[in-house]
């Protein structure tokens, strides 16, 4: 199975060109695969409007191009507005990745007024019940009240449906809402799994089968509609054999920005204990991109262990993801266990397995909200 859509193929020659602001890890919703740290209700200090707005003049000064707002939920500020027009006055594409909740007409408007390009707004389902029980409040009628007000304020639109064992055998009927609801780009994401998807990981990951089936229903989605809406399927790397080309290697083109300043090579190196990532309030964007021990870790192939020392598709897939090889073996510099070819690749196997063994017993998922865990479960 192809990571369709999942391999980014760019060229920063250096420098950043997609950077991501994680306004504030507040969100209304509880979702159980929330790419947010397990410790998410720890960082409180976010960052004022004013630093935000140096942040994104000092990413163009390197080079940044493309400006991602998302959390949590970044309409839960009240600045959004502020920030996109400093934005666009810098010359961003700016892309919001919001749930839906809090952006009202009135909002709509002022983003639109304010230079916004594009609005990627996450749904889980295409039923009312299902959607509002893996979200863990009622907000199915809300994001399609959104999604159309989206449409009618003429900004393209990504329909993002993070998928789950819960709801990818719906594929047929969510392809039919985006139809409907004449969403431009269609991001059919399996869940990849991190930070909450990764402590509810044997629940949510798919089956073998049901994967085949959903890619199925997507190719039978591209041949009926053609260039009117573009589908982008990614499936777990569990199931591909080799590893995904992680933000087209460490540091090499992305940038996030947590809510709290840390600078991060991408939205869940956080999960790699022992490294001190630094904080844009502390350093500038150059010298964090450019000169810090911790962007500099994992670039160019120096890290690399056996196979990926060797390995032909090195220059493709970068060795993989270390946030993943961190989490699955305990040293970010191994082998990403996604690969075959890896020695920690049964790990993998194993989960692969969980899932499709018959007569499982499912487990109640574990929402993200303060409190859910321990300390001490959460791995610090």
């Amino acid at each position: 199975m192809p990571k369709d859509g999942s391999e980014v193929r760019l060229d920063g020659q250096g420098n950043p060109l997609w950077l991501l602001l994680e306004l504030t890890y507040r969100c209304p919703l509880k979702c159980a695969w929330c790419n947010n740290p397990l410790d998410f209700d720890h960082y409180r200090n976010e960052l004022t409007t004013e630093e935000w707005m140096r942040v994104m003049r000092e990413g163009r000064e390197l080079g940044a191009l493309q400006l991602g707002l998302s959390g949590g939920e970044p309409m839960m500020r009240r600045d959004v507005e502020t920030l996109v027009a400093e934005a666009s006055r810098l010359g961003y594409y700016t892309n919001l990745i919001t749930s839906g909740i809090g952006l009202d007409s009135d909002r709509l408007q002022a983003l639109k007024d304010t230079g916004l390009n594009q609005i990627q707004l996450s749904i889980q389902s295409c039923d009312e019940a299902l959607n509002d029980e893996l979200v863990g409040t009622r907000a199915f009628e809300v994001k399609l009240d959104v999604a159309r007000r989206i449409k009618a304020h003429g900004f393209p639109m990504v329909l993002n449906v993070p998928v789950c064992r819960q709801n990818i055998d719906q594929a047929p009927k969510i392809l039919a809402m985006a139809e409907e609801l004449s969403v431009d780009y269609l991001e059919f994401a399996n869940l990849q799994y991190y930070n909450w998807a990764m402590l509810n990981r044997e629940e949510l990951l798919p089956s073998r089968a049901q994967l085949q089936r959903a890619e199925v229903d997507v190719r039978a989605a591209r041949q009926r509609l053609g260039k009117r809406m573009t589908i982008y399927f990614v499936v777990p790397d569990y199931y591909d054999g080799r590893p995904k080309a992680c933000m087209n290697g460490w540091g090499s083109i992305h940038f996030t920005i947590a809510p709290d300043g840390t600078a991060l090579p991408c939205q869940e190196a956080r999960v790699i204990k022992g490294l001190a990532f630094p904080s844009v309030r502390n350093a500038s964007l150059e010298w964090i991109w450019k000169d810090s021990p911790t962007f500099n870790l994992f670039r160019g192939e120096a890290w690399m262990k056996e196979p990926c020392r060797t390995c032909s598709d090195r220059t493709r897939d970068f060795g993989g993801c270390r946030c993943q090889a961190f989490m699955l073996t305990g040293d970010a510099s191994n082998p990403d266990p996604a690969c075959s070819l890896s020695p920690h690749h049964y790990v993998v196997r194993e989960a692969v397995a969980e899932a499709n063994a018959p007569g499982r017993w499912p487990r109640p998922l574990v929402r993200r909200q303060a409190g859910a865990i321990t300390t001490a479960f959460a791995g610090e």
